[in-house]
């Protein structure tokens, strides 16, 4: 009955979908272990951007981990900017868009 359902749906709405089911697994966390607000910041940011949406759901927490341990690797300053900022500057904002481009050419999923 479900697939009947998705079929019925427009494009726009079955995308909206997909991207929903994508963020309730990046705002999973494990229990007594939140992330860090810069951490969280990033990851919904590639989530609503889009970065996501080519990903497989089941692998989407594997993106997420991927992501964190690259941008912490590679590109703190972006980490460390968002957490003294507490905002997504337009610099921040183009920073981490272009980290997440790189990381997603290197990430296999």
């Amino acid at each position: 009955a479900f697939s009947q359902f998705g079929s019925d749906l427009d494009k726009a709405t079955q995308a909206r979908l997909a991207r929903g089911a994508r963020t309730v697994e990046l705002l999973k966390q494990a229990q007594y272990q939140p992330l860090p607000v810069e951490e969280q910041v990033a990851v919904i940011f590639a989530v609503t951007k889009g970065f996501v949406d080519d990903i497989p759901v089941e692998s989407v927490r594997d993106f997420e981990r991927g992501l964190l341990r690259y941008l912490k690797e590679k590109q703190p300053a972006i980490l460390e900017g968002i957490r003294t900022e507490k905002a997504l500057s337009d610099d921040a904002t183009r920073n981490l868009t272009q980290a997440i481009e790189e990381f997603k050419k290197t990430a296999v999923f």
